[in-house]
């Protein structure tokens, strides 16, 4: 699977790092096992401008960020290798306790499905 972000206005690493931290707790997920995957995510996520991208690829086990200035191609800034960390970042947009149910939707396929389509 593929999770694409698409930024709409320009976003410091350490904002992203704090709104992950953040998402994590909400979701349930303790300092201490979080503690390394926010190190990890520090040495690997850029400040982002309006216009960048942010691509997720994930087998399911393991993935690998890919960025992208505006129309520039993609390259890769960093690979996650621990299952569990590959399942907490996934869980930001695709928990069902997510904070951001409507995207969570989009993202699954459920608007449909609840539409009737």
């Amino acid at each position: 699977m593929a999770l694409e972000i698409r930024y709409l206005r320009d976003i410091k690493r350490q904002q992203l790092i704090d709104a992950t931290k953040d998402q994590w707790h909400k979701l349930g997920f303790k300092e201490p096992q979080t503690q390394p995957w926010l190190a990890q995510l520090q040495q690997m996520l850029p400040d982002v401008a309006m216009g960048d991208r942010l691509v997720y690829v994930s087998d399911g086990q393991s993935g690998e960020f890919f960025f992208a200035h505006d129309h520039e191609l993609q390259y890769s800034i960093g690979t996650i290798d621990d299952e569990a960390f590959n399942d907490a970042f996934l869980s930001i947009w695709l928990s069902p306790q997510t904070e951001y149910l409507a995207l969570r939707n989009q993202l699954t396929g459920m608007n449909r499905i609840e539409n009737g389509k």
